[in-house]
C-alpha cells in the first residue's frame, strides 16, 4: 500500500491524484494539515533525500518566510518541516517506508507505478 503525503488543495497533488486515480493505484492519503508530520518520518526520509529536495522552495510557504527563518541544515529543515508542513515537497508517495515518488511527473509515475 502506498501512502501519498500532501495537501489536499494543491494544484500539482490534485494532477497526481487524478493521475492516480485514472491508473487503478490505491493508496492512502495523509493530510499535513489536519495529520502533520512527525520526526521519525521525517528522519526516515532525510535518510533517503537531502533536505533541499524536501523543502518546496518554489512554494508560497518558503517565499513568505523571511531569510532569517529559512533552514540551512537538515535540522533548521526538520524544524521547519514539522511547524510549517505545507513547505514539504509534494506529493510525497511513500511505499514500505521507501520514497518511491517526490513531486508529479507522469512519465515518472508510468515508470514507478505501472512495473
Amino acid at each position: 500500500m502506498y501512502t501519498l503525503y500532501a495537501i489536499p488543495n494543491c494544484d500539482t497533488v490534485k494532477k497526481a491524484r487524478t493521475w492516480l486515480a485514472e491508473h487503478d493505484v490505491t493508496y492512502q492519503f495523509h493530510d499535513y494539515k489536519k495529520q502533520g508530520v512527525d520526526r521519525p518520518t521525517l528522519d526516515r526520509w532525510l535518510a533517503q533525500k537531502p533536505w533541499d529536495e524536501l523543502v518546496n522552495r518554489a512554494g508560497t510557504t518558503w517565499k513568505k518566510l523571511p531569510d532569517a527563518e529559512k533552514p540551512t541544515d537538515a535540522e533548521g529543515a526538520i524544524t521547519l518541516m514539522i511547524e510549517k508542513p505545507s513547505v514539504i515537497r509534494r506529493p510525497l508517495i511513500e511505499q514500505n517506508g521507501q520514497i518511491v515518488a517526490l513531486g508529479f511527473k507522469a512519465e515518472q509515475y508510468t515508470d514507478t507505478f505501472q512495473k
